[in-house]
């Protein structure tokens, strides 16, 4: 889940649902209603965003929330936990601490901030997702427990998109063109994580299938990581033409100074070379295709 609009919506998202976060002035909400500005203020669809029950406990959230460290936003999310432990915006702090883990690439801890929001809802797609892509970027064909971490890694995507339509939290008076994109966004996140899923485990037909659904799903900005990596799909079953075409398209979405652009010209000039096409000013690397992909941790920007 790294492309700039995902940061866009996702901040859009959450601004909305912080600003109804704060208990009401008259008397503290009973745990499941709707919030403090009565049924008007329930989201059309989804959860209802998590409510604060006092005022000292809104503040103190706040206060946490504003924390820009990763591992001081950890700290303070674990601490408001303790103080509050029947909280529904614990929540919101271990998913921001999640966020800020996943800007700084760190897979660990992001994945360990996704099991915490997990224990508190198990339906969170965002953290489904966000576990997912942890586990499938980094499982490796050599490890013993491969097959395990694909088998979890792919439940939670499965599950995830199961989630979306049912667990995103959409405060009311979110306009429906942005819960449309930011849902289709994650859609085509969890398609992404399928792809490589059965990418890293050599089936190619299934991969194939997912990243393509990925791109469609938010064609309004392709991931060139993902539009990469069905080039290289492509390639593996040998319909070079069309891992051409993908190749190409990855090379218009990337820079050469970065590792995707890199991988995405090597690929394209490959390719040329096998389907007769037009030689290249990029001299073609072996005729093997490339033993992997560019992580989708770290897309190029």
């Amino acid at each position: 889940m790294k492309r700039a609009a995902m940061v866009v919506v996702m901040l859009v998202v959450v601004a909305f649902a912080m600003a109804e976060q704060a208990p009401s002035k008259q008397q503290s909400p009973p745990a499941g209603q709707a919030g403090t500005q009565g049924a008007a203020a329930a989201p059309a669809q989804g959860k209802r965003p998590p409510q604060a029950k006092t005022q000292p406990e809104f503040t103190d959230y706040q206060t946490a929330v504003k924390t820009t460290d990763p591992a001081a936003l950890e700290k303070a999310a674990d601490d408001f936990a303790t103080k509050y432990p029947d909280s529904e915006l614990r929540i919101l702090l271990y998913k921001a601490a999640m966020r800020t883990y996943q800007s700084m690439n760190n897979g660990s801890k992001m994945a360990e901030m996704a099991d915490k929001v997990l224990k508190l809802d198990p339906d969170d797609p965002e953290a489904l997702l966000g576990a997912s892509e942890v586990i499938a970027e980094r499982t490796r064909t050599t490890d013993l427990d491969k097959d395990e971490r694909f088998e979890q890694a792919t439940k939670y995507a499965q599950h995830a998109l199961t989630t979306i339509d049912t667990d995103v939290t959409i405060p009311a008076g979110t306009p429906q063109d942005k819960v449309d994109a930011y849902k289709n966004l994650m859609r085509s996140s969890v398609y992404s994580v399928l792809g490589t899923i059965y990418f890293n485990q050599d089936k190619y037909p299934e991969a194939e299938d997912y990243l393509r659904k990925s791109i469609e799903a938010y064609l309004a900005q392709p991931d060139p990581v993902v539009v990469l990596r069905l080039a290289i799909t492509l390639d593996k079953e040998g319909k070079y033409p069309e891992a051409l075409k993908q190749a190409n398209n990855a090379v218009e979405l990337t820079q050469d100074n970065t590792s995707a652009g890199t991988l995405a010209r090597r690929e394209r000039d490959r390719l040329v070379q096998l389907t007769g096409g037009s030689p290249s000013t990029t001299p073609a690397p072996a005729a093997k295709p490339p033993a992997g992909t560019p992580q989708t941790s770290s897309p190029p920007h």
